[in-house]
């Protein structure tokens, strides 16, 4: 009989050793020389370059190639506030991400910070060591402001991807949505549905590719983020409209953009019946999207439907951006990951979806063949050119915009 999932998920996370990463030694170390290279006293060789010019660890460490991705494990996945160390194997699942795709090296690190304060002091304090900060699942509205205060405080890149990495694809997928619906960014209404992290970068990450802020409503579990509203936090008064609509029904209304980010079954046929001619609904909520895809299928012919899951077509993955945003930014030694950095990589992933698949992706799901259209909008996450298309346009936007410190590298294709 066949293990249930969760049967197979505990045994895969136990056998045949305990977790899913594990360090492994990239010198030889097999002689008493190796030894005396490796620690005492060689070592104090590149301790000393390091303290004479901290650029040197670059040189004779492994922090150019490292990331930490970090947790308070205050919202984990669909899990909630669970703690630091219950989700260590979310982290530990990045680090295998980071590796697999983009062969970046990760330490995971749980923080127990009930405060921001806290939290922001202690990855500070670690931070020297590592090329980039990953941070991950933490609750929204402390996100935000943890993420601004460590970018201020650190000079290597900090990423927050449960807010830019879902805004990178969510806004790569409608770029593409959008053209094949014959509008454009600048023009749509947007309905976004959940107000916390990925919500709030993504309609920044809109706001970005130029739709106005007023062509965007945010709504949260009390309906429309509107001005009259006293219990709004300052990321969503940035947001609060002056719109007469207060319930998700009615924002629905004549919307071309639905992005749902909140939770399952929110959505009802009647509100995508209710959007404009050609409308685009992303339902992103995992593992139950806010709308059955089969149902706003059935309810409009002339949409385009994007999910969080892997088992329907538009999948919104964030492992089609983190890895190779890292790789990116790495590859030039970027003090940060900028708008610029953010916005290549949305028109990266666009482009690639447009390019001739390579029958070896199809291969790898199942035989399927992929074109550019209503059902195939954003390219896979096994597809091998995504570190081609995204790394090179993250590291080429660096140098452009004046946070890389190393050139353009020659092993990456030529950008425009």
């Amino acid at each position: 009989m066949t293990e249930d999932l969760k049967t197979a998920a505990l045994r895969y996370h136990a056998e045949p050793t305990a977790g899913k990463i594990a360090i492994q030694v990239s010198k030889d170390c097999s002689s008493q020389q190796d030894l005396s290279l490796a620690y005492t006293p060689g070592v104090a060789e590149p301790c000393r370059e390091i303290e004479a010019n901290s650029e040197a660890a670059y040189k004779y460490t492994s922090k150019g190639n490292l990331v930490a991705v970090i947790t308070d494990g205050t919202a984990v996945l669909g899990l909630g506030n669970i703690g630091a160390l219950a989700g260590k194997p979310v982290m530990e699942g990045k680090a295998v991400l980071f590796k697999r795709f983009a062969d970046i090296d990760c330490f995971d690190i749980e923080v127990d910070a009930e405060e921001p304060d806290d939290f922001v002091d202690t990855v500070a304090r670690i931070a020297s060591g590592f090329g980039g900060i990953n941070l991950e699942d933490i609750a929204a509205p402390h996100c935000f402001d943890i993420e601004k205060r460590l970018i201020e405080k650190l000079n290597i890149p900090v990423f927050h991807d449960d807010q830019h990495g879902t805004a990178i694809i969510i806004t790569a997928g409608l770029k593409n949505a959008l053209e094949l619906q014959g509008k454009d960014f600048a023009s749509i209404k947007v309905v976004c549905l959940g107000a916390g992290a990925a919500g709030i970068a993504s309609m920044n990450m809109l706001m970005a590719m130029g739709t106005p802020k007023q062509n965007i409503m945010l709504c949260d579990r009390k309906g429309v983020v509107h001005s009259g509203r006293k219990d709004l936090s300052a990321q969503k008064q940035d947001f609060a409209s002056d719109h007469s609509q207060r319930t998700l029904a009615e924002a629905m209304q004549g919307a071309d953009v639905c992005i749902g980010v909140s939770g399952p079954n929110l959505i009802s046929t009647e509100m995508v019946k209710s959007m404009a001619d050609k409308p685009v609904v992303f339902a992103l909520s995992n593992p139950d999207p806010e709308i059955n895809p089969a149902d706003a299928i059935a309810a409009r012919d002339d949409l385009i439907m994007g999910t969080g899951r892997s088992d329907y077509p538009n999948q919104v993955n964030n492992v089609l951006g983190f890895p190779f945003i890292f790789r990116g930014a790495l590859d030039v030694r970027a003090s940060e990951i900028n708008e610029a950095m953010k916005v290549a990589a949305v028109n990266a992933l666009a482009s690639l979806a447009k390019q001739t698949v390579p029958q070896e992706v199809c291969d790898a799901y199942g035989g399927e063949q992929f074109e550019f259209g209503s059902g195939y909008i954003i390219p896979k996450p096994l597809d091998p050119r995504l570190k081609d298309f995204v790394s090179a346009a993250v590291a080429h936007a660096a140098v452009i915009s004046g946070v890389a410190r190393k050139p353009y590298p020659e092993h990456y294709p030529t950008q425009d």
